[in-house]
């Protein structure tokens, strides 16, 4: 089930952003994640973020499987716990704000592989290649229009 994230969701969620920002992105020092941690929760607080969620698995996300999180037509991320990706619940939330939206835009690593080929697959294009002022790392610019 997909639903508007709650407040009692923000720790599920951080450590979900935690664990899927270290494992896709093994190209960053993790300590850049942990750093930013604390500035993250409150970002979650103000955002317009939706969770997936089921009732069949409960441990420390509680049911919270993965969310999406946007801002207006941005989409600021997907993030999915590790034991459960490739089982289409980043399609289903991005299928879910597809609904909501005309168009999409987001930003993803090239060094990402696995998520560019997800957002092309998912019918997005790249628009232009840039760099990432915070880490120096190479990213594209990837728009959907429905």
């Amino acid at each position: 089930m997909i639903r508007k994230f709650q407040r009692q969701d923000l720790e599920a969620a951080v450590k979900i952003w935690l664990a899927a920002n270290k494992e896709a992105h093994d190209f960053i020092d993790p300590c850049y994640w942990e750093g930013y941690k604390d500035a993250v929760k409150e970002m979650f607080l103000q955002a317009e973020i939706y969770v997936f969620e089921t009732e069949d698995i409960f441990d420390e996300t509680g049911g919270i499987l993965g969310f999406i999180g946007l801002d207006k037509d941005y989409v600021e991320g997907i993030f999915v716990r590790g034991d459960v990706r490739s089982q289409s619940i980043g399609k289903q939330l991005l299928d879910f704000v597809k609904q909501k939206r005309k168009r999409l835009e987001l930003n993803v690593y090239v060094k990402n592989k696995r998520a560019v080929q997800f957002y092309e697959r998912e019918g997005f294009c790249i628009q232009r290649e840039g760099k990432d002022a915070e880490t120096g790392e190479k990213e594209y610019c990837m728009l959907w229009i429905k």
